[in-house]
This record gives C-alpha cells, structure tokens and sequence, in this order.
C-alpha cells in the first residue's frame, strides 16, 4: 500500500478532538490520504477553519456530556473509522484532586471515547463488519507525572478498555488499537511542559533527544488504521522516541 498516496480513498473516517493538536493533525493527514472525514469538536471556529482547509464534514459538541457524544456520534453517521483523539488535561495532584477535576477529564478522556467505540461499532456490525478504532493514549498511563492524576487513570482505562474491545469487537473484524505519544508539540502540552526546568530533563530521557510532533504521531494512526496492520489489535504503539524502552 502506498501510504503516502490516496490509500483512504472512499473511506470514512470519524476523528473526535479533530480542532487542534493530534486531531487536527489527523484530520488534515488523512483528508490528504483520500479518507472523507468527519470532524466532531466543541468549538465552531475550528471546525470552520478545518472545514475550509479539508472539505470535511463536521459536527459541533461537548463530549464531557454522555448524551452529547451520544447524539454526536448518530450525526457523524456510520464510517469506515474512529479515532479518539478527544482529551484535556486538570494539573492537579493526588493531594489536590477536586471531584469537578475528576469528572471533566475522566468524562471526556475516558466515558466519550468509549461512548463512541460502541457507537461506531453497533453501526459497523450492522452494516456487515469490518473496520478499525485508533484510541490516543498516552506515556502517562506508563509512568508516573507529577499532578497527572485524572490524566494518567484515564489513559491508563482507556488501553485496558481497549484490549477488552478488541477481544469483544474482533469476530466481527474490527480492529482497535491505540496509540501512546510522549510529550507531543500541541496546545494542551504546552500548558503542562511550558516551563524549561521540567520540560528538559523530560527531554533528555527520550534516545532522539525531543517532544513529538502531532504530525508524527497521525502518521502512526495511519498506519494502524490501514490494510498494511490487518494483523495488528488489542495493541498499544508507543509514539515516543524511545521513551518506555530506556
């Protein structure tokens, strides 16, 4: 397959968090590929300017609601793919951990990707089968952060909950995997990794000696989601420059 070419051409491909940072970075990498993608984030301007810069379809809503990543997936329709790109981040500390803290990043991190797997595979199964889910997890879910609490468990549930579709979900011959950055170069980074006295001795325990771009890390989901990983799920692919093997 030539994955630098149209290898998505007349597949569909749902992409939540599509707006900014990884998401975006799908979107654009995968409208390039020939997928026609559906884009579903909360804020209208992102899905405006996507919109013009890749013709996708979009869908505007606040996952952090389970009836809304509900009634976002029905809108976005059945597809060919997922990825669960959707994520924010509280910096607190286990000391510090606030009930509201909890819900926002579990409700979005967690409950809508999972939402959103069983929405798109009642609809894969009910047009016959077949298919594949990328969820983005993290190097958080590996290793333990200072004040990424909430993060880190729904990362960590995200790839438990994974294997266990992948399990459930495979006789019917949907793949799922995931995904697991370090430190990729976004905007929900930047207010975690801004500060160089944290930032570079993080740095310096990565082999290639830097962050991630998100065009790195959609150039992996891509892969997954292609014919070339037919063989590939219930897997986690670091995207870490080496991070979790040293």
């Amino acid at each position: 397959m030539d994955l630098t070419g149209q290898a998505f051409t007349g597949k569909t491909v749902i992409i939540t968090g599509a707006g900014k940072g990884i998401g975006r970075a799908c979107a654009t990498l995968m409208a390039a590929r020939g997928a026609q993608v559906v884009a579903i984030t909360r804020t209208q301007a992102d899905l405006d300017s996507l919109a013009a810069e890749t013709g996708c379809r979009t869908v505007q809503a606040d996952l952090s609601e389970a009836a809304a990543a509900r009634a976002a997936m029905a809108e976005a329709g059945p597809a060919d793919f997922l990825i669960n790109s959707a994520g924010i981040n509280v910096l607190e500390s286990s000391f510090d951990m606030t009930e509201a803290g909890y819900e926002a990043v579990m409700g979005i991190n967690l409950r809508a990707a999972l939402i959103a797997c069983q929405a798109f595979a009642r609809a894969r199964v009910a047009a016959g089968g077949g298919g594949a889910i990328v969820n983005i997890t993290s190097i958080a879910g590996h290793r333990g952060f200072a004040e990424h609490l909430c993060y880190a468990a729904s990362k960590a549930g995200l790839e438990g909950a994974s294997r266990v579709m992948a399990k459930e979900f495979g006789p019917h011959g949907i793949r799922v995997n995931c995904v697991a950055p370090t430190i990729t170069l976004t905007e929900l980074a930047a207010e975690a990794w801004s500060d160089p006295e944290k930032a570079q001795p993080m740095m310096v325990r990565h082999p290639v000696n830097r962050f991630a771009e998100a065009e790195e890390v959609a150039q992996s989901i891509a892969l997954l989601l292609s014919s070339d990983a037919g063989m590939i799920t219930g897997a986690v692919l670091p995207v870490d420059g080496g991070f979790l093997a040293v």
